[in-house]
């Protein structure tokens, strides 16, 4: 039940839901004139003349197809500039926003709503009173085009653009990793060692591990009394046959598939249960601006900022949070793997750009000084010396390599 909520969830956040249900309303305007025709009687509205809505109609038709046709293109060129000036995964955040959604929604509405009005009026089926409703209905209609054309041609000067991709990509990092850092195992007990009894339970289809019913996981090892250990948490890409859980206790097939079952695998990573996926978004933005064909050092400064947020988040993990789900066992994510998703690939394409390595040695800096414990500052102290050592071959410029070598070995 609970995958098929899922499943559900994730096809309304589509612009194809939202402009089905937006079509059925203009629909619905449209047929209620109809309605309201035969119920009430004539003279209990004021005349309109059937002459004065039909061509409201077929202006609001013609220009609701130009401006849908013209939003679709525009909104496919922001996602091909996405994934050309920041990152492929950003695409998946431009698709999913609720302004661009709302505005080509409300177009193919509007659109509905007067092709069906033109039929209805061609049928001549309208009494006065059904005429004056539709005539309302278009008053109200070409209202909410107006008021959606508005923010549509505001919000067009800034969607797709660099700062909104890193805007956008840090929002969905620093949700998912808040998500995480309240609850780093997701409510489940913390890692032991496996026990040696446990046996694996494998996946039957390819795919990245999206989301992860830990409730649902619980709730089947309480039934079958019998302890899981998950090894595939969301985030975590699988093969036919691969392990994503050990189970020790006695179970059979049927509790094997109701446990492959929590695990919802998707051809793609999402960010909502996924942090670590914000944090490689990021640091891919700023190796795009880095490359040769870009060089555009003043990105990747702004997106180590926006990291340096972002894994201080990731420091801030409670690992004194309650134990909601006790039948299951999940590890927490290393700081080693925060860190490289995040520091490495910049270190690697900023190591001959002095204002970029100064900068990263810089913000890791920071991170050490907020560091929590030994395995943060020891993840960062090792990609500290990397990037320097980094440096100190790409650079010619002995000056450049003093530069940066004071930053990361401070007095």
């Amino acid at each position: 039940m609970r995958r098929w909520w899922t499943e559900l969830r994730s096809a309304t956040r589509f612009v194809g839901f939202r402009a089905t249900m937006f079509s059925l309303s203009g629909i619905a305007i449209a047929v209620a004139a109809w309605l309201i025709s035969l119920l009430v009687p004539s003279g209990f509205w004021i005349e309109i003349g059937q002459d004065a809505v039909s061509p409201i109609l077929q202006i609001l038709a013609s220009s609701m197809l130009a401006v849908t046709t013209f939003s679709l293109t525009t909104m496919v060129s922001a996602y091909s500039g996405a994934a050309t000036s920041g990152t492929p995964r950003s695409t998946q955040l431009l698709i999913l926003d609720r302004t661009s959604q709302n505005a080509l929604s409300t177009f193919i509405g509007a659109f509905s709503f007067s092709i069906v009005g033109i039929i209805v009026l061609a049928m001549k089926v309208l009494s006065e009173a059904g005429i004056a409703v539709l005539f309302l209905g278009t008053l109200g209609v070409i209202v909410t085009v107006l008021v959606a054309l508005l923010r549509w041609i505001s919000f067009l000067t800034r969607f797709g653009r660099v700062s909104d991709i890193i805007d956008r990509v840090e929002r969905a990092a620093t949700k998912a990793m808040s998500a995480y850092a309240s609850e780093p195992v997701c409510g489940a007990s913390v890692w032991l060692p496996i026990n040696p009894a446990a046996r694996p339970i494998m996946a039957n289809d390819d795919g990245y591990v999206t989301t992860l019913h830990v409730a649902d996981l619980n709730a089947l090892a309480e039934r079958q009394e019998c302890e899981v250990w998950v090894v595939a948490r969301p985030g975590t890409t699988v093969a036919e046959g691969e392990t994503i859980a050990y189970v020790a206790g006695e179970t059979d097939e049927k509790f094997d598939d109701a446990v492959r079952g929590c695990f919802f695998l998707g051809a793609h990573r999402t960010f909502d249960n996924d942090p670590r996926l914000g944090v490689i978004a990021l640091s891919e933005v700023a190796s795009k601006a880095l490359s040769p064909g870009i060089n555009d050092p003043g990105t990747a400064i702004d997106v180590l900022r926006s990291i340096e947020r972002v894994l201080r988040l990731a420091q801030g993990a409670d690992r004194d949070t309650e134990v909601r789900y006790p039948a299951v066992r999940m590890r927490e994510i290393s700081a080693q793997d925060f860190v490289v998703d995040g520091l490495r690939p910049i270190a690697r394409d900023g190591a001959s750009t002095v204002e970029v390595s100064v900068r990263l040695q810089r913000e890791i800096g920071r991170l050490i000084e907020s560091a929590p414990d030994a395995h943060w500052r020891a993840a960062l102290h090792r990609e500290r010396t990397e990037a320097l050592a980094r440096c100190e071959k790409a650079m010619v410029f002995e000056g450049d390599v003093l530069a940066v070598r004071a930053v990361a070995t401070p007095v």
